[in-house]
């Protein structure tokens, strides 16, 4: 348990009322729990010291503020709320000598941390809720998520493993700094956040890198060795060791034998230099193996056994709206990847309804954030998926449309989810494979809902 007076002494503040201890953290009034600490971010459409009050009122037993608040509780006054949050999780942080793998890229980061999760679990066979690791929770993976992840982190923890998001740049070498990570995962670089990052898919890869140079001296990079800027990468730094993965032949840890297995998985061997391990991915994609690989690489740098492995990813389950595969109407499926597209993710979603049987029908939304060349970019994808062995192409949003633009003629669009639901609901089948996948900004799920009957849940425009 942290104590204020300590968190004043951290973040250069000045602790009004009374020392009292406190065991997490919170920054939204809505979900904050008795004994919490509240810190009142100033963002830019709101400041939380108008919060503090309701905060106070839910059982915060004290804030972190910028101007001190008209509350019984105890406060820390400090200049900013936002970078006494991440100076008190970096302090904390370092309280704690086990392996703390960061991960970060253009796509996958969810699904890796989740495997490598699992696989750390499987090797510290430690009971509780979170099984001895702790792990992002949702989407707490930016300035502010991954310090309140970091805060979390307790005596009975053998191990962490923090997902790293960014829409600029200089966003990953700071939460580096923070969670300072002895293991550091790079997944990928593809258009995503372009605007942010400086316009071009170079700009993304650099602002991943920023985990690379970010890392301690003597600590463990992973990188992709299937990725373009793998070797750009690989260069950052010289006083790391690197480990590679990926299909390529010369990469460190690589699949071989690979074949689909009943239902929705996977069989394939790692080679690796810690040796050979056969796994049974109860996950589709071949991009799922590369996730795969990544966790391996990763874990056995922290020290996790080839069995728990192989034990870690035979327990895996998709994360919602990630290409979890659902019984559909007469027979069909859908495959619900509805959380987040950039034009990396739907090439290999597409590669991915390329290799299954029967219809191969895909249902894009708008890619948000793709900067200047977006519509370019979803033009690109229509031509990708009409040159992939895909039957039907359907698209949502007024940026999917040059998506059905490029796909040409026999792509069908509609402007919102209900219009698509009455155009696809009735022309559904049993050898039809569905997939849905747009970012979050589209809505998707809404509508693999109502292709399911619930009608009420697609709504309008979103």
């Amino acid at each position: 348990m942290a104590t204020l007076a300590w968190v004043a002494e951290t973040a250069g503040g000045k602790l009004l009322g009374q020392d009292v201890g406190f065991d997490s953290v919170s920054t939204d009034t809505r979900s904050i729990e008795p004994g919490q600490l509240f810190v009142a971010l100033r963002g830019i459409r709101h400041d939380a010291a108008a919060f503090v009050v309701a905060a106070a009122g839910r059982g915060a037993i004290a804030a972190i503020v910028e101007h001190r608040q008209p509350v019984a509780i105890p406060q820390v006054v400090v200049p900013d709320a936002g970078k006494a949050l991440q100076e008190v999780a970096a302090a904390w942080r370092q309280r704690f000598a086990i392996p703390v793998i960061g991960v970060t890229g253009s796509n996958g980061k969810t699904t890796l941390k989740e495997m490598m999760a699992a696989i750390l679990r499987a090797h510290v066979r430690q009971p509780g809720e979170d099984g001895g690791v702790l792990a992002t929770w949702g989407n707490l993976n930016n300035h502010v998520g991954v310090p309140i992840t970091l805060l979390w982190m307790r005596a009975e923890h053998r191990a962490a493993v923090i997902e790293m998001g960014a829409s600029s740049r200089n966003e990953i070498a700071l939460l580096a700094r923070v969670a300072r990570p002895t293991v550091g995962v790079i997944t990928n670089a593809f258009p995503a956040h372009l605007a942010g990052f400086g316009g071009t898919v170079q700009d993304v890869a650099a602002a991943k890198g920023e985990l690379f140079a970010g890392l301690p001296s003597g600590t463990v990079a992973v990188v992709n060795r299937d990725d373009p800027f793998h070797d750009y990468w690989r260069g950052l730094r010289h006083d790391v060791a690197y480990r590679s993965f990926g299909l390529a032949p010369e990469a460190d840890f690589r699949a071989v034998d690979i074949a689909a297995t009943n239902g929705d998985g996977l069989r394939f061997r790692i080679v690796s230099p810690a040796g050979d391990v056969v796994i049974r991915l109860p996950m589709a994609g071949s991009h799922n193996i590369q996730n795969a690989l990544a966790a391996t690489a990763a874990t056995t740098a922290a020290g996790a056994t080839l069995d728990a492995v192989r034990t870690g990813l035979a327990d895996m389950v998709n994360v919602k709206g990630r290409l979890r595969s659902e019984p559909g109407p007469d027979g069909s499926t859908i495959y619900d990847d509805s959380y987040n597209a950039n034009p990396g993710s739907v090439a290999a979603a597409i590669r991915f309804l390329e290799g299954l049987p029967g219809q191969r029908w895909f249902v894009l939304g708008d890619m948000a954030e793709l900067g200047p060349d977006e519509i370019a970019l979803h033009r690109e994808v229509g031509v990708l998926a009409a040159h992939s062995g895909i039957d039907r192409f359907y698209a949502v949003g007024p940026l999917a449309q040059h998506a059905a633009e490029g796909f040409g003629p026999r792509a069908k669009w509609a402007p919102d989810v209900a219009a698509m639901a009455e155009i696809i609901r009735p022309e559904l089948s049993g050898d039809v494979h569905l997939l849905v996948k747009g970012s979050r900004g589209a809505g998707l799920e809404r509508l693999v809902k109502a292709l399911n009957g619930d009608l009420a849940d697609a709504g309008g425009a979103h």
